[in-house]
């Protein structure tokens, strides 16, 4: 992007302010299309989980201001590209899921962009389509003949996500080398379908939003655009959305909003700026205040950021609960009781659960394995009911149940989740 360049849309204005452009193909092209009301966009979001996670946000929040500034959003579900897997950032091929699990994971993303997006029928509402409408419907011969044909071999061995595999010695499908050819012409395809003429995404998927303009210049499409974000590490150099005990996922049945609200609160000083940018519909001129904050102050600024992300994904109501439990259960002191809640049948505790299953991913998730549980006992970094934990061999009972019938586990200061019998 120019550094000279001054978007005159209020879509490239917005999104250049607060920090989401990464790379574009032609930002006056983007522009003009944006200010003449023509920008329908798409992004593509392939169904391996039943949650995307917090490094899907930027496109999120992407499509959300396009839709607010006039234009119409694309959110792409990967019905038909998900049973290939996009080899792009990985050193092995994807797990090949079924056809159910890929639906079952459809319909619990499509519960994450209802929060996001307005969906409907006019104007510039959003738009929810699956691509294997189109790719399974593709006969193998027509689509060499009349998609395969527009591709260079070389020019896709040179692509990073098929170099870096190969440079790596590590096995590519031939699965997942066709994965770059059906994406771009799901790009063709919304464009005949929707009149789509920008695609956005994650930085890595730059070289396959070009290759989609590219074979529908061949095609005979009218000019398609790209547009990408960054993809964000913390100022310390970690990947964003990745935690000790895993993924950040938007599902609520997967990380409550509770643990939500705690993961934007343990934000770096040096990130609080940048993420109320990005990750809040804060006015500029109140993030400028917060990020004005110094020295404990910053922790106020925290708690906001905290609360309007969580509000942003799970409703105000969760996450103004969220920062009331955090309030209770750090400054009171007292035992919130919708601190993040796990149950377990009587006779688990009469025969006796172990402290490092108890943390661990069979229960409360605090930690991703025993070993690292392990780890943090030796390093004072977990308590039960306040108490810290000594022994890794250490057995919770019924005896260790509360007043209030439960057992709390804490994995250093501020991660917490009662253990209740049921």
């Amino acid at each position: 992007m120019s550094a000279d360049f001054t978007p005159k849309s209020d879509f490239l204005r917005i999104l250049t302010e607060r920090g989401y452009i990464h790379q574009a193909s032609d930002m006056a092209g983007i522009d003009a299309a944006a200010q003449e009301g023509r920008l329908t966009t798409y992004v593509g979001y392939d169904c391996t989980a039943a949650s995307l996670h917090v490094g899907h946000l930027l496109s999120i929040m992407m499509l959300h201001w396009l839709q607010a500034t006039g234009g119409k959003p694309i959110a792409l579900m990967g019905g038909g590209t998900t049973r290939v897997g996009d080899p792009s950032g990985r050193d092995e091929s994807r797990k090949i899921l079924t056809i159910e699990l890929i639906d079952a994971n459809k319909a619990e993303i499509r519960k994450t962009f209802d929060r996001f997006l307005r969906f409907g029928e006019a104007g510039n509402d959003a738009v929810m389509v699956d691509n294997a409408e189109w790719l399974t419907k593709l006969n193998y011969i027509e689509m060499l003949r009349d998609i395969g044909r527009h591709f260079s071999v070389n020019r896709m061995l040179s692509m990073d996500s098929v170099r870096l595999r190969l440079e790596r010695d590590q096995e590519l499908s031939f699965l997942e080398f066709n994965y770059m050819i059906l994406q771009s012409y799901d790009f063709v395809e919304l464009n005949r379908r929707y009149g789509t003429i920008l695609q956005m995404g994650g930085s890595d998927q730059w070289g396959n939003i070009v290759n989609g303009i590219d074979l529908g210049r061949r095609m005979g499409t009218p000019q398609l655009y790209a547009l990408t974000c960054p993809l964000l590490t913390t100022s310390s150099g970690a990947k964003m959305g990745k935690t000790a005990a895993g993924a950040v996922w938007l599902n609520p049945e997967m990380l409550s909003p509770y643990d939500y609200w705690q993961f934007w609160r343990n934000t770096e000083d040096a990130d609080v700026a940048r993420f109320l940018k990005l990750f809040t519909l804060l006015p500029m001129d109140k993030v400028a205040r917060l990020a004005a904050l110094g020295g404990a102050e910053i922790n106020e600024a925290k708690k906001v950021l905290a609360t309007e992300a969580t509000a942003l994904m799970h409703g105000r109501e969760a996450g103004e609960a969220a920062a009331e439990t955090a309030r209770k259960t750090f400054v009171e002191g007292s035992l919130a009781a919708d601190l993040p809640t796990i149950t377990v049948p009587g006779s688990v505790l009469e025969a006796g659960l172990g402290v490092l299953t108890a943390f661990g991913p069979e229960h409360a998730k605090l930690v991703p394995s025993t070993s690292e549980a392990r780890r943090q006992i030796k390093g004072g970094g977990l308590r039960v009911n306040d108490v810290q934990v000594i022994d890794d061999k250490a057995v919770l009972r019924l005896s260790d149940l509360t007043a209030d019938g439960v057992i709390k586990l804490s994995f250093g200061k501020k991660k917490h989740v009662l253990l209740r019998v049921g």
